[in-house]
């Protein structure tokens, strides 16, 4: 399974972690950035995540940064992505089951290493439910065409 990957210099540590684990569990992490520790900007590296899985380039996304919310706010504004950002293993799976969620958005600063591996596994092995749930998922959706 590809997974798009990125995060911004407050996320990297994490994200490499995360790669190498997905590597081990025999998953195709792609990384798009950032490579080193100098000052970026987590909205480039947000944007680049989301238009792929947007694209269909990849089901799923995976953004970190310091706290994980700056990442899903950016990514967000990509119509067709539904990016959360999750600190607990319970709303991983619920995020896929409920909302159908591409992109997962993780805080270097919040989660430890050993509770994001364990999220990224609750949120991949989690499946969207349908049903009454669709309906509130196609509304999300149709917010990225209404006028505002």
């Amino acid at each position: 399974m590809r997974i798009v990957v990125g995060s911004d210099h407050a996320g990297l540590v994490l994200k490499n972690d995360l790669m190498s684990y997905m590597s081990e569990r025999g998953l195709e992490p792609v990384d798009l950035g950032t490579h080193d520790t100098s000052s970026c900007d987590y909205p480039d590296f947000a944007e680049k995540v989301a238009r792929a899985v947007a694209a269909g380039e990849s089901p799923w996304g995976l953004l970190v940064c310091g706290t994980g919310v700056g990442m899903s706010m950016a990514a967000n504004k990509v119509p067709g992505v539904r990016a959360a950002v999750i600190s607990d293993t319970f709303s991983a799976a619920a995020t896929r089951q409920h909302n159908n969620a591409n992109v997962l958005c993780l805080g270097e600063r919040v989660v430890g290493a050993g509770l994001a591996r364990a999220i990224l596994d609750a949120w991949l092995g989690a499946s969207f439910e349908g049903g009454r749930h669709q309906r509130r998922v196609n509304k999300m959706n149709a917010l990225h065409t209404k006028a505002g």
